[in-house]
């Protein structure tokens, strides 16, 4: 009985210290698994953010570049039409210095017409031989005629005028919209070029997850294992921890009735009680 009883306290012992160094492993495994499952979580968080920053900005690049298609055909458009003006104008300038070179015009037409009004009033206001008058009358006929075709000059001139505008208009227009479509291809660019970057932060962030959560599975089934061991001993500690309890109870009853027989017997015999024996015979009542 004694053996045993020895050989019980010294494996309630080796539990006590045994319970103590499982406890503090299990802190630190818990410490390690709480830091691990942090870490973890804020790289899956970066990682859900990126990804949805990179789906924004590949929607926004799409809508960009589908932009730039709608100006580039609009541009080219535009650009067939200058082209075509250009065409034309140079029909009209040619057409213009075909009637100059048919005319042989020198004399600016205003002047012309100055020649005609001067004329025409000559024959009204001066007494004059009729072989003279019919001269006059000959030179406003030819100068008449002559102003005649200047003036389809004059109308060639506008068409060469309108022509010209349009071709400038629609010239710039084209060179606005290929200035838009370089802003546009630029701002498309850029976002690309920040989806490749977020794309390779996004693979560093899953080489990262994957120790991770393989280092947090591994640091979980650890941690079952000692909370697991730790329950057991616990366990057995507490059974040996109450056997320990109830013998030293019953020891100390024991001893109780020893110290109160004596107390007994000395009062027979009429001897002095110490304070011991007066604490003993207290306990007795108690």
């Amino acid at each position: 009985m004694i053996e045993a009883n020895n050989e019980s306290r010294k494996e309630f012992n080796q539990l006590k210290s045994l319970i103590s160094k499982l406890k503090a492993n299990l802190n630190r495994l818990g410490q390690e698994k709480r830091k691990l499952s942090l870490d973890s979580k804020d790289l899956r968080n970066k990682l859900k953010s990126n990804t949805s920053i990179i789906n924004q900005l590949k929607k926004e690049r799409d809508d960009l570049t589908h932009k730039v298609k709608e100006l580039k055909t609009e541009r080219d458009d535009l650009n067939q039409q200058v082209k075509t003006k250009s065409q034309e104008r140079k029909d009209i300038n040619q057409k213009r210095r075909e009637m100059i070179d048919q005319l042989n015009l020198k004399e600016d037409p205003d002047q012309i017409k100055i020649q005609i009004e001067q004329l025409e009033l000559k024959l009204e206001t001066e007494p004059m031989p009729f072989s003279q008058e019919k001269k006059i009358n000959k030179v406003i006929k030819d100068l008449k005629k002559k102003y005649q075709e200047v003036e389809k000059l004059g109308n060639v001139w506008k068409e060469v005028n309108t022509a010209s505008q349009e071709f400038v208009q629609t010239r710039h227009k084209a060179e606005e919209r290929h200035q838009e479509i370089q802003k546009l291809a630029q701002e498309s660019q850029k976002k690309h070029e920040e989806i490749n970057r977020l794309f390779a932060e996004v693979k560093s962030l899953r080489e990262k997850v994957m120790p991770y959560s393989e280092q947090l599975l591994k640091v979980t089934v650890e941690y079952e294992k000692v909370k697991n061991e730790l329950e057991d001993s616990l366990k057995k500690f507490n059974e040996l921890s109450k056997l320990f309890r109830d013998e030293d109870e019953k020891s100390y009853q024991d001893l109780v009735k020893e110290k109160t027989a004596e107390v007994k017997d000395k009062l027979k015999t009429g001897k002095k009680l110490s304070t011991e024996d007066i604490l003993a015979f207290q306990a007795t009542k108690d």
